[in-house]
């Protein structure tokens, strides 16, 4: 059984490389914002590039907070890509600060790179720091695509994976049925690909409430 998914559309972000990279790992996806398109599905992305304070002034504005908040507590799996991480923590200190969907405990705040080019855009390898099906046949070590200014702070028991630039900074995080990476896994060659179909399996056999 091939996996549904559902690329959240909020108007912030890239979100045909997003389906395309799906389409490749045999994945039936679909970029919506409609509330029955995404509840029929077998998983939410939630990607997006840009500054967290005006995404979720988007999402707000689209309903979309509600809707991801409810697909959360019915066990179906969410994926925040790049911004889409971010979005799913508490808070960020980005222009001047906003609140997240608090989906992950934890602040979002900037890289500290000193005397490094911010953004940071370009090829990092993530260590993983405990197992998990997303990263299932992903080494750790393996090289991914970056760009981002900011990260998330996850708790101890929600951080998943880290890479270093200036210093070393969260970038892949878990809780449950909610996962989130700072990387670009749709840029990030044939390990991008593989996490990707790691999380349409996930979402294929997830036990979802009625």
């Amino acid at each position: 059984m091939s996996a549904r998914i559902a690329i959240l559309d909020y108007g912030m972000g890239n979100l045909r490389s997003a389906e395309k990279a799906l389409e490749h790992v045999g994945v039936t996806a679909k970029i919506s914002g409609d509330p029955d398109e995404v509840q029929a599905a077998d998983g939410v992305i939630l990607p997006g590039v840009g500054a967290m304070p005006r995404a979720m002034e988007r999402i707000r504005e689209l309903g979309l907070a509600e809707l991801i908040a409810e697909r959360r507590e019915a066990g179906v799996p969410i994926l925040g890509i790049c911004l889409g991480l971010q979005l799913l923590f508490e808070s960020t200190t980005e222009f001047g600060g906003s609140d997240g969907l608090g989906l992950l405990g934890g602040p979002v705040e900037a890289l500290e790179a000193e005397g490094l080019k911010v953004p940071h855009i370009g090829w990092a390898p993530v260590e993983w720091g405990r197992e998990s099906r997303l990263t299932e046949g992903i080494p750790s070590g393996t090289p991914f695509y970056f760009v981002h200014s900011f990260a998330p702070r996850p708790s101890a028991e929600d951080l998943l994976g880290s890479a270093e630039y200036g210093s070393r900074f969260a970038c892949a995080a878990q809780r449950d049925n909610v996962f989130g990476v700072q990387f670009h896994p749709e840029k990030s060659s044939s390990a991008g690909l593989r996490l990707l179909s790691n999380f349409a399996g996930i979402c294929v056999s997830a036990p979802v409430a009625g």
